[in-house]
């Protein structure tokens, strides 16, 4: 099912899937049994508008710390299990709003059905994850190699596992390093299941590399009404994908809030310090909680017009400026006035 027609499943106190909110994950990167720096780095995403948290789970030490940093954080956690079926259960039971297994790599039917068991006793949803580097061989060698249709039959199979152990607050993913084959996935798994889609691309790379291969996979999966919850999965700080994740579903007109900057590419024309300029201006509004557009111009061809259709701007001249807001200039000022004006203006706004 497309976006507002999937189940709603509810993730400790947040909603997914059934037309809620699109929400945006992130996963840290700090040893889950060290509670007090898994608790640190978790409350600097929830300020910056991470929904829900996902944790490792490799030893039973970590799965028992979830409990503590349950008591500290603000946002549903969940648990990412792999391998040990055991892990999985003690992680409910010391608190996960949700798991992450693939029950391809958890054992036999007899263990996945001990899992299932206590998610059902608590209520607890399950995320059944298939990744292109974990695919099963038999679906290898049917479609002669890793392929979206193998990665949508793996996954739909482990669903149906489930279902028929009797349970059915399910999440699935389905994730590719491949842009184009984790596109496929999705528009063929959409129409074949009701379940909510948690969605990203595998493995993406680093910040540059890894936003662009995000932003073009879940643009074009997100834009056609696929997908419930999002990854920007980036290799670096954490904070990253969730900068990223905002600023994807804006662009999409999926989520509001926060300061949309545009910048004109510079000529031969501009007579200011305009890649300076937008580059402060960025960092500056990046974590101001405004939905407001913001307009960074250099030189008089678009920059009146396009500062006047933003909320406020600076359209750039000779070593000067005109501050606009709202389509009206309000002053003209010397370059080096340009950010601190457009801050005292913001600060305003804010109030």
């Amino acid at each position: 099912m497309y976006r507002d027609h999937t189940k709603v499943v509810h993730i400790g106190d947040c909603a997914i899937g059934g037309g809620n909110p699109v929400a945006i994950q992130s996963m840290t990167n700090t040893k889950t049994e060290d509670v007090a720096a898994t608790v640190a780095q978790i409350h600097t995403l929830e300020d910056l508008g991470c929904d829900i948290i996902r944790c490792a789970v490799p030893t039973m030490q970590a799965a028992e710390a979830l409990e503590q940093i349950k008591k500290q954080i603000h946002i549903p956690l969940v648990a990412d299990i792999h391998f040990d079926y055991r892990l999985a259960i003690a992680a409910m039971e010391h608190g996960a709003d949700k798991i992450r297994i693939n029950p391809g790599n958890i054992g036999d039917n007899d263990r996945v059905r001990a899992v299932v068991d206590v998610a059902k006793e608590r209520n607890i949803p399950i995320r059944v994850g298939v990744n292109s580097g974990s695919l099963e061989k038999e679906y290898i060698e049917e479609y002669g190699g890793v392929t979206a249709e193998g990665i949508v039959r793996s996954a739909l199979g482990k669903v149906k596992l489930i279902e028929d152990m009797g349970y059915d607050n399910l999440v699935i993913s389905i994730k590719s390093s491949d842009v184009m084959m984790c596109v496929k996935a999705h528009e063929l798994i959409a129409p074949k299941t009701a379940h909510p889609l948690h969605v990203g691309i595998t493995e993406s790379g680093t910040v540059l590399s890894g936003n662009i291969k995000s932003a073009v996979g879940l643009g074009i999966i997100l834009s056609q009404g696929i997908g419930d919850t999002i990854r920007v999965s980036l290799t670096g700080d954490p904070s990253e994908e969730i900068r990223s994740a905002r600023l994807i579903l804006r662009t999409l007109g999926l989520r509001k809030g926060g300061v949309t900057v545009v910048s004109c590419p510079t000529c031969g024309r501009t007579q200011i310090d305009l890649i300076g300029l937008a580059g402060k201006v960025e960092d500056m509004v990046r974590d101001m909680d405004l939905d407001v557009k913001v307009a960074v111009m250099g030189c008089v061809v678009n920059g009146p017009g396009e500062a006047r259709e933003a909320d406020i701007g600076i359209a750039g001249g000779k070593g000067e400026g005109l501050l606009i807001k709202k389509g009206e200039v309000i002053k003209k000022l010397p370059e080096d006035q340009f950010l601190n004006a457009l801050h005292d203006e913001l600060m305003k706004m804010q109030k």
